[in-house]
């Protein structure tokens, strides 16, 4: 086992110093409300290039493969904001009722494409199901989070519109991928090309995000109604939310009668949370209140741990033969 599997990986660090600059030295007033602004506009070229990256293609080719794709995606909407509603009496005394709504907020994402399959493919997996699983969840996302977000915690946001919050993700999110998809067909070779360095775009703008929606929650006194405790348990909190899941993940594709390479790619699609998409849907639903900081906050952190955890688990299953399979897990 690496000790580099553990180490923080660059942009959580960035996103740290996002958070401690905010703290240091929040944007307010009027700048504050410019930066609003060119956060949007990020937000929108994100998404623009989102839509450019993804090749629609790829997406159709892998959807024969139905059963997988299914589960996978019944783990990502489905399950995962039930077992956040069901383990309420475990994570509210871990995290707190403020942070718990985060980690509601977190349930309701769609799945990470890169880590998905970057950790499928490591693993030894179904590298094709993965593309087509994580590319089609960041689609369906962009318009059925909204919905799951207004089930879960609706009740709990008032300062939340449902108008308003479907208004902003169809003229933020929405019409930029699609702009993206339609200008495809003159720039996807050059985005393909030249991907490395573009990644800083979605880089930049989750960190213009996490710095806006901290400062925002500094200013209203964010670190001082959020116990350190809360924190910690924080973390309890998003390592028994991923345990559980990857248990479930593990278990029901088994169930199914899965191969191993596909198993593989179910636990590693079907247990990841997005923070490239939740961070700049977060900023369109929640713009302006003063609990986007702790809203985020879960997400932050369930996406390094998920890293991790699954960094480890990616390594043994790339050792294992592949005559072998692992163990039940009890």
């Amino acid at each position: 086992m690496k000790l580099k599997s553990f180490i923080p990986d660059k942009l959580i660090l960035m996103m740290l110093g996002a958070v401690l600059l905010a703290s240091l030295l929040p944007v307010h007033g009027e700048a504050a409300e410019a930066f609003s602004v060119v956060t949007d506009l990020a937000i929108g070229l994100l998404f623009f290039l989102h839509g450019a990256k993804l090749s629609t293609k790829e997406v159709f080719a892998g959807l024969t493969h139905w059963r997988l794709h299914l589960l996978i995606f019944s783990f990502t909407f489905v399950l995962f904001p039930i077992l956040g509603l069901l383990l309420k009496p475990v994570l509210v005394p871990l995290a707190g009722n403020e942070l718990y709504i985060g980690i509601l907020y977190l349930c309701a994402l769609p799945a990470t494409v890169q880590s998905a399959i970057a950790l499928t493919s490591m693993a030894g997996g179904n590298i094709p199901a993965a593309v087509c699983s994580a590319a089609t969840s960041s689609l369906i996302g962009i318009f059925l989070t909204p919905f799951i977000v207004m089930m879960l915690i609706g009740g709990q946001a008032q300062s939340i519109d449902p108008t308003d919050a479907i208004t902003g993700i169809v003229i933020k999110l929405l019409l930029p991928f699609i702009a993206g998809q339609i200008a495809r067909i003159w720039i996807g070779g050059w985005v393909a090309r030249n991907k490395s360095w573009l990644k800083n775009v979605d880089q930049s703008s989750i960190l213009l995000v996490v710095y806006g929606a901290f400062s925002h929650a500094v200013t209203e006194g964010l670190w001082t109604r959020l116990p350190i405790m809360d924190i910690v348990g924080l973390v309890v909190a998003c390592l028994v939310l991923l345990g559980v899941v990857l248990l479930l993940t593990n278990a029901v594709s088994r169930l199914f009668g899965f191969p191993l390479e596909d198993r593989i790619t179910i636990v590693f699609a079907a247990s990841k949370k997005s923070l490239a998409t939740g961070v700049p849907m977060a900023q369109v639903l929640f713009a302006g209140t003063a609990s986007m900081g702790t809203l985020i906050l879960p997400l932050m952190l369930f996406h390094q741990i998920q890293l991790m955890v699954c960094t480890v688990l990616a390594q043994r299953y790339a050792n294992m033969p592949r005559e072998q399979e692992l163990a039940p897990q009890s």
